[in-house]
């Protein structure tokens, strides 16, 4: 009856994995015969490096309940842009050509919003050729940008570790008694959602950010200065997070560089923290204006909050709260 293929692209969340262990399970109890994996997305199929996830189902019962919890991306990953489908390249005639040596009928690619222009691309190259080749788009990415989705999974647990990286910062902030503006930076080059996120470290033990700053809201700079004049008139430690992605009135970035682009031609930001500490040190020349970033590492799974570290002056009682919440994920 034919078979399935499907591949991971893109960043790693700690639910890719089990997206996958999904489309396997779907495809086991489906009409389809097999299921193969390409290793390295799209890549995969290009260099004809697949796998047989029928077979390694079958030697391995215990697979898919341990694929599901486990961290990082099983098939691997790329970062591989296709060209147009009206360009006349020879890789779509190669990619098709390896469909129809596995005998595919649906291809699953679990990725972002670069993996599901490659889906739409296929699917349109499809319908060039009259192919009757099903190419399905399975939601990833922890910005929780993609169309036509309520959320996304790998979200839900980059909120929660954005959460808890901002409350460990804020506890750091207020060991000082000196005027203090802490600039948290979070990635989210057009979508807040994690910005948004910082919102959660608000609890019965810390007040979260006073200030929030989305790509979705023009950012104005002198409304900027004006609420923290308004705020360290009231208390002498100001956090404030704030997206890489930030943009003015006109649409332009307030970034302190944008001037690369990645393959896929998205802008590669840097320094919408610093550009905001540099207008607090213009404005006031507090002792201390610090800009932190907030970055998902594509390796490590793990926001890394750089330059952040718990204070060795946090109290015992905010310490066993932290503890209590954090293992508890009640955010």
């Amino acid at each position: 009856m034919g078979n399935v293929l499907v591949a991971q692209s893109g960043g790693p969340t700690v639910a890719i994995n089990a997206s996958l262990a999904g489309v396997i399970e779907g495809t086991l109890g489906s009409r389809y015969d097999k299921i193969y994996g390409s290793i390295n997305g799209i890549l995969g199929i290009k260099n004809d490096n697949v796998i047989d996830l029928t077979s390694v189902v079958a030697n391995d019962p215990r697979f898919l309940k341990r694929l599901k919890t486990t961290p990082a991306m099983y098939l691997g990953s790329c970062r591989f842009k296709l060209p147009g489908v009206d360009s006349n390249d020879p890789i779509y005639d190669s990619l098709f050509e390896q469909f129809k040596k596995y005998d595919i009928e649906a291809f699953f690619y679990i990725g972002g919003n670069d993996s599901m222009d490659t889906v739409d691309k296929l699917s349109a190259y499809a319908a060039k050729i009259d192919s009757k080749i099903r190419f399905v788009g399975v939601p990833k990415t922890v910005d929780n940008d993609l169309c036509v989705t309520d959320h996304t999974p790998g979200f839900g647990s980059a909120a929660k570790y954005i959460a808890t990286s901002t409350m460990e910062v804020i506890f750091d902030a207020q060991i000082y008694d000196n005027p203090s503006v802490t600039i948290i930076e979070v990635m989210g080059r057009d979508a807040g959602w994690l910005t948004a996120a910082t919102a959660l470290a608000k609890n019965e033990c810390c007040d979260g950010p006073d200030l929030i700053y989305l790509p979705e809201v023009p950012f104005d700079r002198d409304k900027f200065i004006e609420d923290l004049k308004g705020l360290l008139k009231e208390k002498n430690n100001i956090v404030v997070a704030v997206s890489e992605g930030i943009r003015d009135a006109k649409g332009e970035y307030i970034s302190a560089s944008t001037g690369t682009l990645d393959n896929f031609g998205h802008a590669q930001l840097s320094g919408a923290g610093k550009t905001l500490e540099y207008l607090v040190k213009e404005n006031w020349g507090l002792r201390f204006a610090l800009s932190r970033s907030m970055y998902y590492s594509v390796q490590l799974l793990i926001c890394p909050a750089l330059q952040i570290s718990t204070s060795p002056k946090l109290s015992a009682k905010r310490l066993l709260i932290l503890q209590k919440r954090v293992l508890q994920a009640q955010w």
